[in-house]
């Protein structure tokens, strides 16, 4: 698995459910964003891969919830690919309060589709690298 890389957040009130914790589905907004934040800090943007022809898919997520988190809670997500030899990699990540808590992980596997063929293109990672400026990130 690569160094993980992992950006802040504040959680912000509106995300939040009616017993003050962050809503499930915004666990999976913050890994996104964490996911998004590491390609372009590798130099890939959406329009750099959909202009290459292809496109990330998204076909397993498991998260696991530790800790609560709160309104103001400012927190690490972290975000490291793991490349195997198929079609599909590991992402795996963890939101972290300031204090070191680990209040969720999450596991992603995911592809890279051809979107002109619709299939899921051979060594994604060979693939991402390529496109990169920085592939070290990856």
């Amino acid at each position: 698995m690569s160094e993980p890389f992992s950006v802040p957040v504040t959680v912000r009130g509106y995300e939040t459910d009616v017993q003050g914790h962050l809503n499930q589905s915004v666990y999976l907004n913050y890994a996104e964003h964490a996911r998004w934040s590491l390609l372009r800090a590798a130099g890939i943007t959406q329009a750099g891969l959909i202009g290459s022809g292809v496109g990330p898919v998204a076909l397993e997520t498991t998260i696991r919830y530790l800790r609560e988190l709160l309104a103001g809670d400012e927190v690490e997500v972290s975000c490291g690919f793991e490349w195997g030899e198929g079609k599909t990699f590991r992402i795996q990540q963890t939101i972290r309060k300031k204090d070191g808590t680990v209040a969720a992980e999450i596991t992603a596997v995911g592809g890279l589709m051809d979107l002109t063929a619709r299939r899921l293109v051979p060594n994604p990672g060979e693939v991402l690298k390529g496109l990169a400026t920085d592939p070290g990130l990856l």
